[in-house]
């Protein structure tokens, strides 16, 4: 069994019980939920590589490979240093590295801003600190590793926006961190969520997410994924 899905079983446990002694606010599970475009975009911008961080790598690498416009999504690590830039180091939380996903993109087909409200409405919980559902830990931070400038600027504008309309019952804790290099992850977490759609961990907590994006951005979804095997 993967130790993600051993760890899983008992952070559900966990998370059972202290929702029942503290209330669901102890643990709120990611919800995905219609929220306004960016009313600060680049649909000019020329370039057309992001890198999100949102918890699981599954899933967020899952939910890109079905948008229209994305022609790859890979799973891998990004804010620390290339020599930690393992499944195994950075799952102890010390190397400054977050789970990511860098996504290849045609900004003529989709924006920047596009591929951030679907990152904040249906990737990932982004009220959630240094955690996602059951996954803790700042390797499963929400983040933004914008690739220049104006990606920073349309993250920077986007994040207050939705913070000052309350789009959320908490402030958004996602982080932006720029000049952070991404580093692939090992081959088995590739495609994970279409290879292992079985799988219980994909199924509470990855499948969800991309019925939401089917439901509340049927414009940009395509039920075929993109895969990275497919270009092995």
């Amino acid at each position: 069994m993967n130790p993600r899905t051993m760890f899983w079983f008992a952070a559900t446990i966990a998370a059972v019980v202290i929702a029942r002694a503290f209330g669901t606010s102890a643990f709120q599970a990611e919800r995905p939920r219609v929220i306004p475009a960016p009313a600060v975009d680049d649909g000019g911008a020329t370039t057309s590589v992001a890198v999100l961080a949102g918890g699981c790598f599954w899933g967020v690498q899952g939910v890109y490979q079905h948008v229209t416009g994305v022609t790859r999504a890979v799973s891998g690590y990004a804010g620390g240093a290339r020599e930690t830039a393992t499944y195994e180091q950075t799952g102890t939380g010390r190397t400054g590295h977050a789970e990511a996903v860098q996504i290849t993109f045609d900004p003529k087909v989709i924006s920047y801003g596009q591929l951030l409200q679907i990152f904040f409405s249906v990737a990932h919980n982004p009220t959630e600190l240094n955690r996602q559902g059951p996954d803790v830990g700042t390797q499963y931070r929400s983040t933004i590793f914008p690739a220049d400038e104006g990606q920073a600027r349309v993250a920077a504008a986007y994040i207050a926006q939705l913070n000052q309309a309350r789009v959320f019952d908490r402030p958004i804790a996602t982080t932006i961190e720029p000049g952070r290099s991404f580093y692939p992850a090992e081959a088995y977490h590739q495609d994970y969520l279409t290879l292992h759609p079985t799988e219980r961990y994909i199924v509470y907590n990855d499948l969800p997410k991309i019925e939401a994006l089917k439901t509340i951005f049927p414009t940009l979804y395509r039920a075929t994924p993109v895969l990275v095997g497919a270009g092995r």
